[in-house]
């Protein structure tokens, strides 16, 4: 059996802060870097190159009407990674920090940051009424299936979700309208979780099993909102942490009934 990837802390609580638990929840990013880095890494990144070696089409999709948008969104991943001395970028090729080395394949630019980075990559596309997703490389779903929600817009890909109301998705939509270049934006969740696979997905109609009475892991993802500046795309980039509940900190574990009051 796999060992499971785990961080060993949760450097957020979003179920903490009004401003942040409040759907949608989302704030400026100000200085932090849209991409970033934890503990995990090493763990995280060898299970993200063995899900695209051996399930590319679980976790990869890209329309055509995407493909200038996922190579602009390669560069930009490449920009942020410069700032980073763990990471070695030349013409060809990246080593990130934990010594493998990927070699940049401009033809298929989501594959390639698949590999290079521990968020997965969502892009919206700009619709008649909603954004659309065009492309994404989705490594660690959470309950969600990756070939079900390719090409359709927002309100559509939330259908299963009680939480995502009328309100809320006219209010999501109003946000990537305003995501700005200069601007991006982030949000996060936490989700109670008696599993820790990070691979995830669940078909929409198919019932789930309850959760357990005490689940021993909390997932949380970290939402970024990046508009691209030249296909006027918005990135939905996606940091996941899975921690056990006994790693939280004091003041986490003693506040979770909120997190189970939001999602149940």
């Amino acid at each position: 059996m796999q060992q499971p990837v785990l961080q060993k802390s949760l450097p957020h609580a979003p179920w903490m802060r009004p401003a942040t638990w409040r759907l949608p929840g989302v704030q400026p990013l100000g200085e932090a870097s849209w991409l970033c880095t934890d503990d995990a890494f090493t763990d995280q990144m060898a299970l993200r190159d063995r899900l695209i070696a051996n399930k590319q089409g679980d976790v990869y999709r890209c329309l055509p009407e995407a493909t200038a948008a996922a190579g602009e969104c390669l560069d930009h991943v490449l920009a942020t990674l410069k700032e980073n001395p763990e990471y070695h970028i030349d013409a060809t090729q990246v080593t990130r920090p934990d010594g493998v080395t990927v070699t940049l394949q401009r033809a298929d630019p989501l594959l390639t940051i698949g590999r290079l980075i521990q968020e997965d990559i969502c892009l919206m596309l700009p619709g008649a009424q909603e954004h659309v997703l065009g492309g994404a490389i989705l490594c660690f779903p959470a309950s969600w299936t990756l070939s079900q929600k390719i090409g359709r817009p927002l309100m559509r890909i939330h259908k299963p979700v009680s939480k995502y109301t009328d309100d809320v998705g006219r209010r999501v939509q109003r946000l990537f309208d305003a995501v700005r270049v200069e601007t991006p934006m982030w949000r996060a969740n936490a989700h109670l979780h008696d599993s820790p696979d990070l691979f995830a997905p669940r078909l929409e109609d198919p019932e789930h099993a309850p959760r357990s009475a005490a689940p021993p892991y909390l997932r949380s993802e970290r939402q970024t909102l990046k508009r691209l500046p030249e296909s006027n795309a918005v990135v939905f980039a996606i940091h996941t942490w899975m921690v056990a509940i006994d790693d939280l900190t004091e003041e986490q574990r003693n506040t979770l009934d909120a997190v189970a009051a939001q999602y149940g």
